[in-house]
């Protein structure tokens, strides 16, 4: 990423966008028609094209950034008219439409694809991006921070793994009802902790079901994925 025009990776921070989710973005809803007009997302998605990511200061800098642009991303794709909540919506939502960082353009699933998951290797990124989706993670009303990171992705794990609109678990049936995103990034989880069940585990906060599920025997299967707008949709 070489910009031309850039911001200097010291001075450069997330406060137009985390202004922008404060203001728009309520237990996970996104107030789109409200975000259309926001100054500070245009600002950001501005200065995300001014920006060369390999140059912040750390690994969990340049995480939170790749995080951050996602979910801005996806955000821009539905209010340009783009949606996920079909086969060939999906196709324009993350492959066709491109967008700019550091004067390079990307595509959603190349920057899910080639760049989150091989470059950090964190499972937890997975509760931190968010697709526009109402089976997605819940977008933040704040935004990842790499001076705090470790402590927001777990922060994101366990509300999304607690969540019982996204994973069920039937104690007298033995069987974990999981989101699919437990079934489309598997490897991811399992490298980490082994099995899936291993890595929902150490999430969960009912200690009782926890020392049940990692105690072995239970069947998983996966939820459908409901890709409705996660929000109140943009006048278009």
């Amino acid at each position: 990423f070489t910009p031309s025009n850039p911001i200097s990776p010291e001075t450069f921070t997330h406060e137009t966008f985390h202004r922008a989710l404060i203001a728009h973005v309520k237990n996970g809803q996104v107030n789109y028609p409200q975000l259309a007009h926001d100054s500070n997302f245009k600002r950001y998605m501005n200065l995300v094209q001014h920006i060369a990511p390999q140059q912040l200061p750390t690994p969990n800098h340049r995480l939170a950034f790749w995080i951050n642009v996602y979910n801005a991303f996806a955000m821009k794709g539905i209010l340009d008219g783009d949606s996920p909540a079909t086969l060939t919506g999906r196709y324009t939502f993350f492959i066709s439409r491109k967008y700019v960082v550091g004067d390079e353009s990307l595509n959603l699933y190349d920057l899910e694809q080639h760049l989150l998951i091989p470059d950090f290797k964190e499972p937890r990124i997975h509760f931190a991006i968010v697709c526009a989706s109402a089976s997605c993670p819940k977008l933040q009303s704040w935004a990842f921070d790499g001076r705090r990171l470790d402590e927001q992705l777990n922060r994101v794990a366990i509300q999304f793994v607690n969540d019982p609109s996204r994973n069920r678990f039937d104690r007298s049936r033995k069987v974990a009802s999981l989101s699919m995103i437990f079934k489309w990034f598997a490897r991811d989880f399992e490298v980490r902790s082994g099995t899936l069940l291993g890595f929902v585990g150490e999430y969960l906060q009912d200690q009782s079901l926890k020392q049940d599920l990692l105690a072995g025997g239970y069947t998983v299967e996966f939820l459908d994925y409901d890709w409705q707008l996660n929000g109140l949709p943009p006048h278009y």
